[in-house]
């Protein structure tokens, strides 16, 4: 079982952001940028391009509305989606704001936020989406 499994199921706590019956998605603690979040599928999968067909559409269909909330509360020119899969065995993608091509440079040092800014990171993202 994966970390993320571990999240999904509830015994690791995460700044959850949506999850539906198939994806979950929840902030990067560790953030190249505020407001970098992560998306994985419910399925343990390994390589994100093992995933199969039907749910790499609606991965990023699910991460439509999470990416235009993030445009909408970071300042920034986008949100950059990445596909890295090194760190954990289990496929998932990052939507990241950017303004620039840097702000994707995985090989940078990460930030290091609180517990209070991570949670009002959070916050921003999912009353953006209008849920609550």
């Amino acid at each position: 079982m994966t970390i993320f499994s571990k999240i999904i199921a509830g015994e690791i706590p995460a700044y959850k952001i949506a999850e539906d019956e198939q994806f979950f998605a929840f902030l990067d603690i560790f953030p190249l940028v505020e407001g970098h979040v992560l998306v994985i599928p419910k399925l343990e999968i390994d390589k994100f391009f093992d995933v199969p067909d039907d749910y790499l559409s609606r991965m990023l269909v699910f991460s439509k509305p999470i990416a235009k909330a993030i445009e909408k509360v970071f300042p920034c020119n986008r949100c950059g989606l990445a596909v890295v899969g090194l760190e954990v065995p289990h496929a998932h993608l990052h939507l990241v704001p950017i303004n620039g091509i840097n702000d994707l440079n995985f090989t940078r040092g990460k930030l290091k936020l609180s517990p209070e800014q991570l949670k009002a990171a959070q916050e921003k993202i999912v009353n953006a989406m209008g849920n609550k």
